[in-house]
């Protein structure tokens, strides 16, 4: 349900946003950036419906007719730009969808908002047109620019608009909110918390990912053992890292975090710390075997194995590189 108080982190964008409702002073362009997963739909959402609601606070009231019609994706002046292909936002989808409906007065509410998600889709000529719109709106115009790059918009764009960056959420505020959500143990909700890097919609995927905790076993099973496999065992392994092709930098980010609670075990002893607390014997014993050096050679290895697949070197020979590396150190 939208609504600011649903929303997990992102404080100081939410009293942005409900200043401007109480003082009257709403942009008529907004800029949300931040990664995918990362709120701004349901920013931009739960802005939108505040400001048509019917009530006139600072916060949707879910029970008003404009309300209602936002929940259920019906709200006429609620409108959401739809483009045709996938990889653009064509100048055609802009000029139909934004500027030859603008002049168009709302039909029923204070505003005419247009939402654009994967902003930074719209080609160079879709933001020409689109600036022309922004440069000159009619008063109840409010238009909403979703992207994961602002970096890619026009500079006459980025002037004319309030940019409004969302920053990582705390661990801890993601962490309770899993445990209280989702009802998920403490041990699962750490581990879903460290990958998401302060991305609330990334935990909650992994938190519900049957996919997430396949990969984490595969690849905790594989660590636990690499060091007493055969040569023709690695090649055997890599064919099954294979299967995981796309979802390959999960399968890294868990063998980094892994010799990351290696390390930090050797070095400090506490259980407390670690993120795989339910793994802490085979992390003693990896510890009491491994160098400071061997250690820092493996997660130096990830992080280059990571790039080579990003240079699209061969998938076989990086994997086996990797693993190789692991097995020596």
């Amino acid at each position: 349900m939208a609504g600011f108080t649903n929303i997990i982190g992102h404080q100081q964008i939410i009293e942005h946003l409900q200043n401007a409702i109480s003082s009257n002073k709403v942009s008529h362009a907004y800029i949300f950036n931040g990664p995918d997963q990362s709120g701004k739909m349901l920013l931009a959402n739960s802005f939108a419906m505040a400001l048509q609601c019917e009530h006139h606070g600072t916060e949707a009231c879910m029970e008003c007719h404009s309300c209602k019609q936002a929940l259920s994706g019906s709200q006429p002046d609620i409108i959401y730009l739809h483009h045709e292909k996938p990889a653009t936002i064509s100048v055609e989808d802009i000029r139909s969808q934004v500027n030859n409906d603008i002049a168009i007065k709302p039909y029923a509410s204070p505003y005419k908002i247009y939402i654009i998600n994967e902003a930074e889709k719209m080609t160079q000529q879709a933001q020409n047109a689109l600036l022309k719109t922004i440069e000159e709106p009619p008063a109840y115009a409010v238009i909403m620019l979703l992207t994961t790059n602002a970096d890619n918009f026009l500079p006459t764009i980025l002037s004319r608009c309030i940019t409004l960056h969302l920053k990582a959420v705390p661990d801890d505020d993601i962490r309770n909110f899993l445990i209280d959500k989702y009802q998920i143990p403490d041990y699962k909700a750490d581990v879903c918390t460290a990958f998401a890097q302060g991305n609330v919609g990334k935990a909650i995927q992994l938190a519900s990912s049957e996919d997430f905790n396949e990969i984490k076993n595969s690849a905790l099973q594989l660590l636990k053992r690499v060091r007493d496999m055969e040569l023709f065992e690695l090649m055997d392994a890599v064919r099954e890292i294979s299967n995981y092709k796309l979802e390959i930098n999960d399968y890294f980010d868990i063998m980094m975090i892994w010799y990351r609670d290696v390390l930090l075990y050797k070095a400090t002893s506490d259980v407390n710390s670690l993120i795989f607390k339910d793994e802490v014997y085979d992390i003693k014993r990896q510890a009491s075997k491994s160098s400071y050096e061997g250690i820092e050679c493996i997660i130096k290895a990830l992080d280059k194995a990571k790039r080579r697949l990003n240079a699209n070197v061969n998938f076989e020979l990086v994997m086996e590189l990797l693993l190789t590396t692991i097995k020596e150190n």
